[in-house]
This record gives structure tokens, C-alpha cells and sequence, in this order.
């Protein structure tokens, strides 16, 4: 029986052309980040089970994991998140680092559910981070950083919403307005977060079971209702609305309005899975009708680093993976034509492959990024092959050519051919390239 060709399911073959436009992405993303003054690291793509016990959440850690023991009988974990590993890493050397801290990554991540579109078990995963800010002025840079990535791929603010939410006005809400008590609240909470995956009545019959039969006579779960289908702050009942956090929410969407980020809603519903978020939690959705989606979310969460043992440090990311960016930038047709990474493709005419060698050198020493066609094909095999992986340029190169040092270039697209030095031929093929920068 043969071997499948097939990736394991979840995960993806990247072929040249699928990494280029990871990296064309990446390196976006980097250009961005960087700018802000945001600082580049990594960590395991194992940790130990208990780091994700502790505070992310059970149905990532009992459902979505790839859990399993070492040889050494360790319970360990493929990350399914970063957030976990980065406070474990400020934690460790909490008092020699200088805050805040501006740091990112984009690291590999697996979670074992169910692949559907924007959502696979193997993803890469941007996360940024700001520590040491107890202000809403991170919130604020945070959403500021996000914003200015998807400008930077060309996307206008028409295209996608910045919805925003706090857990202290949901606390609040349900816990001081509402009654309930902290077991209800936790059951609330993955509730709502589920809310718009599930059907209105199926969603109405799962909050009345949160409450009990005095609450319910009471109205508790219609008034819960009632309140999710807020569209404004200011709609809010009046001692909702004067509690800090709401007033916190406001003066955030009213500092990105200043700074001319004019997309940002109110969004009750915005609860973020993980339980360790603390603050100000936020999402991005796509306006796309095609793919009316969250594309990416964040929040503060100032008690993780607390976990490990040390001082607590204010905290606040967000995450962003790499299939939900792509579905993005296509769905608004945001994607480039990317080039391939070779400029020019030598084929060598007759036995020269020794006396070529020099030429070679110089070509790539110039800054020319050389592929030689190492086989003995005929020379319009050679040619097909070139085209076919979408390279620009062919040089050929045979004895009169190495003696006269001048060479045939032809643009493969057009079939125009020209005779030149190798250092002019090097000019051409990269002023090519850099048309794409």
C-alpha cells in the first residue's frame, strides 16, 4: 500500500510558493512591530502541563491539547498558545528586565479541534505584548500596533471593526447588577462567548439553566438577554454605565477616534476564552459578508505573571494567526503578486560549466540571486522549466560568450533579448526586483 500525500489533517504542506507568502506576511508584520520599538522572541514548543492547567482555561487544556508523557514520565504540552510561556519568561527574570517590555513572536502552535476555515490544528500565531503598563495607554498601543498592520497591507477602515469589551464591566454586570454568583458568572462567561455560534433559542434555554428558580422568577436570564443586545455604552442602564470600567471603556474609544482610528464599536459580547484576561479585552472583525469573522483578539491580563511565584507585572497582548491574516488579505484581494526568489536563471550552452563558474560568482557577488540549470536537457526543456516556476530572466552563457564577456539575458514574459555585461545584466534583473519593494 502506497504512503499518503496528504499532510496530517489539520496542518499544511508549504510549498515555495505557500512560504513566500507566509514570509511576504511575516515580514510585514515584523516591519511594524519593530517600529513600535517591539522586541523579538521565542520559547519551547514544549512546556509542561501544568503551565496551561494553571490558568488558561479547561477546554483548552482537556479538548484542544496535544497532551502526552515524556520518556522521562513528564505530562508535557505542543503549545496552543504563547501567552502562558511569555509570562513564565518575564517571570524568571522579573527584576533584571526593564519595563515596560515590548515584546513579540510568531511562533508555531498546535490545538487539536476541529480544521475549518480560519481555523486549522497547526497555525503560526503573531503575539504582542506590553509589560509593565497599568494604564489604558497599552490597550490603547496595542490596538494602535494592529490597526497600522492592516493599513500597512493596504486594507481602509471600511474593511474591517475593532470591537472592544471589558471582564470588570462584565463582572460588574453580572455579579453586582444581575446577582449572580461566582460559579454563575464563569458559566455566563463561556456562555456569551459562545453566543453567536449558537442558535437565539438554544442560547436563551442554556442562560435560564445558569439561574436559579428565584432569579428566574425574577427575570434575571431576560434582563441578561436584554443586555446583550446593547449596541452603545450610553444605552446601558445608568449604574452600568457610571461603573469606572465603563467610563474606561469610553475614554479609550474616544482616544482611538482622536488618533483616527474612527472603526472601534462597543461590543457587550466580546468576552475572549481564556480566563486569565483581567481588563479591557478586544477583538478585530472582518467585514468581509464572506468571511464575518474575528480575525484576531487580546485583552490585559495583569495576574499571569503573578502565577509563577513573583510580584505581578500589568500585562496586556494579543494573538493573531497566520490563516485568519491570509483569508483577510485575500478576501480583499490585499495580496501582491509575489515573485519568485531567483532573479535570473543561467543556461549553459555547451560544456562550459567549469569556465562558467567565474561569471557565477560575480553575478551573485553583485547582489544577483542565481539559479544554473544543472541539467543536460535540450535547451528549450531548459527554457519551460524557467517559465514554469515564474523566474524573470534567463542568461545564457556559452565559450564565445565568456570570451567576448558579453552574454544573452531574455525576459521570459516578453521573449526580448538583449546582449550585456554580466554587471549590466546584474542591474536589470535587480531593478526588477526592487519594482516590487
Amino acid at each position: 500500500m502506497a504512503l499518503s500525500t496528504q499532510p496530517y489533517k489539520g496542518a499544511r504542506d508549504f510549498y515555495p510558493e505557500d512560504k513566500r507568502l507566509q514570509n511576504y506576511m511575516f515580514s510585514t508584520i515584523r516591519k511594524v512591530v519593530e517600529t513600535y520599538g517591539y522586541e523579538e522572541y521565542d520559547a519551547p514548543i514544549l512546556e509542561p502541563l501544568e503551565l496551561y492547567l494553571a490558568k488558561t482555561g479547561e477546554e483548552i487544556v482537556t479538548e484542544q491539547t496535544y497532551a502526552f508523557k515524556d520518556r522521562g514520565d513528564r505530562e508535557v504540552v505542543i503549545r496552543p498558545e504563547m501567552t502562558p510561556s511569555v509570562s513564565r519568561m518575564v517571570a524568571g527574570k522579573r527584576q533584571e528586565l526593564g519595563y515596560p517590555l515590548r515584546w513579540y513572536s510568531i511562533p508555531n502552535l498546535w490545538r487539536y479541534e476541529r480544521p475549518q476555515r480560519g481555523r486549522l490544528r497547526e497555525h503560526w500565531q503573531l503575539n504582542v505584548d506590553i509589560f509593565g503598563v497599568s494604564s489604558m495607554t497599552a490597550e490603547m498601543e496595542l490596538i494602535q500596533v494592529a490597526d497600522t498592520i492592516l493599513r500597512t497591507f493596504g486594507a481602509t477602515h471600511d474593511m474591517y471593526t475593532i470591537r472592544v469589551n471589558s471582564r470588570k464591566l462584565m463582572d460588574f454586570i453580572l455579579k453586582g447588577y444581575l446577582k449572580m454568583t461566582d460559579t454563575q458568572v464563569h458559566m455566563a462567561g463561556k456562555l456569551i462567548d459562545r453566543m453567536h455560534k449558537m442558535e437565539p433559542a438554544a442560547f436563551t434555554a442554556e442562560a435560564e439553566a445558569i439561574f436559579g428558580p428565584g432569579q428566574r422568577e425574577e427575570g434575571a436570564a431576560n434582563k441578561l438577554i436584554g443586555l446583550l443586545k446593547i449596541k452603545q455604552l450610553h444605552h446601558l442602564p445608568e449604574v452600568i454605565r457610571e461603573h469606572e470600567s465603563a467610563k474606561e471603556l469610553k475614554r479609550l474609544m474616544d482616544m482611538l477616534d482622536d488618533a483616527r482610528i474612527p472603526n472601534v464599536v462597543f461590543d457587550i459580547t466580546v468576552m475572549r476564552g481564556f480566563d486569565y484576561y483581567t481588563g479591557i479585552v478586544f477583538e478585530i472583525f472582518d467585514n468581509n459578508p464572506d468571511n464575518n469573522r474575528s480575525m484576531m483578539g487580546g485583552g490585559r491580563y495583569d495576574g499571569l505573571v503573578g502565577l509563577f511565584g513573583v510580584e505581578p507585572v500589568p500585562t496586556v497582548g494579543f494573538g493573531w494567526g497566520d490563516v485568519t491574516m491570509q483569508n483577510f488579505l485575500e478576501g480583499h484581494d490585499l495580496l501582491p503578486n509575489l515573485r519568485p526568489e531567483t532573479d535570473v536563471c543561467v543556461i549553459l550552452i555547451g560544456d562550459v560549466y567549469g569556465q562558467a563558474q567565474r561569471v557565477i560568482a560575480e553575478l551573485r557577488e553583485m547582489g544577483a540571486r542565481v539559479a544554473v540549470d544543472l541539467t543536460d536537457r535540450k535547451l528549450d526543456k531548459q527554457i519551460k522549466a524557467a517559465v514554469k516556476k515564474g523566474i524573470h530572466y534567463a542568461m545564457f552563457v556559452g565559450e564565445k560568450d565568456l570570451i567576448e564577456e558579453q552574454f544573452e539575458v531574455r525576459n521570459l514574459q516578453t521573449g526580448v533579448a538583449e546582449r550585456h555585461s554580466a554587471a549590466r545584466i546584474v542591474s536589470i534583473v535587480t531593478d526588477y526586483r526592487e519594482d516590487d519593494l
